[in-house]
């Protein structure tokens, strides 16, 4: 881990205003999930499944995230324990229902690609996994478990970043995944992270944003999930719920 304290300039930073000769037209953000999985320590706290990101990555390489990525075409039709009623409600304000359950897929996808944790639960669908991304979930009889998760933020990168992603992400408790996190070519290492100390590592802006929420949602002080954006380069927060 990095002792580094102060707050790299990163995807979600202020802009530096381009010039007239380089100003070009922003990408569209894709579609991404993030999972972040937690627990509580029999000595207090609050502990959260962070990653180092390989230095190779064009996006966000060299710093501390929580596992996730791109939604994958596959994951609009993979077979899954349904999202509860009001995560789906959620995620329907800027996600039609097959987008909704692709995202929540794709969380438990990345989680298990880039950490070995797998977010499942029995089912007769599994063996349609079979040969796929999520063939160690068939081979035990599983399909991802949706239901198991929560919703808490939202977050498109802003335009002047040459790659950008229209972000969700998602919360779950530690127990409710099975095997023991590893590292992965995504993330070179993996850890345990007690809250108080996650600020003190190297991190893209929007995670540290984001972990200033966890504890007011899981504690239900404040259970809104705000929308991060920029519009005329200024930071925006909006509300799905």
């Amino acid at each position: 881990m990095s002792d580094q304290t102060t707050e790299p300039k990163a995807a979600f930073a202020p802009p530096d205003p381009p010039s007239p000769a380089t100003a070009k037209k922003a990408p569209r953000p894709r579609d991404a999930a993030t999972l972040i999985l937690y627990r509580r320590p029999a000595a207090g706290g609050l502990e959260l499944l962070m990653g180092l990101r390989h230095h190779g990555h064009r996006f966000m390489p060299n710093q501390w995230v929580f596992p996730g990525g791109k939604l994958d075409r596959a994951d609009l039709t993979t077979p899954a324990v349904a999202l509860r009623g009001e995560v789906a409600a959620a995620l329907g304000r800027t996600a039609p229902p097959r987008r909704a359950h692709g995202l929540a897929v794709a969380a438990v996808r990345e989680t298990f690609e880039e950490t070995g944790l797998m977010i499942g639960a029995p089912d007769a669908r599994a063996a349609r996994l079979a040969g796929g991304p999520l063939a160690d979930f068939a081979a035990v009889g599983l399909v991802p478990a949706l239901d198991r998760l929560d919703y808490v933020a939202r977050a498109i990168t802003p335009p002047y970043r040459p790659t950008r992603f229209h972000a969700r992400f998602f919360l779950a408790p530690a127990e409710v995944a099975q095997g023991e996190a590893r590292p992965s070519p995504e993330l070179t290492e993996v850890a345990w992270v007690p809250l108080a100390e996650a600020h003190r590592l190297d991190l893209p802006r929007i995670t540290g944003m984001v972990l200033d929420l966890i504890e007011g949602h899981l504690t239900g002080a404040d259970r809104r999930i705000p929308a991060y954006g920029m519009r005329y380069g200024r930071q925006t927060v909006d509300y799905d719920g």
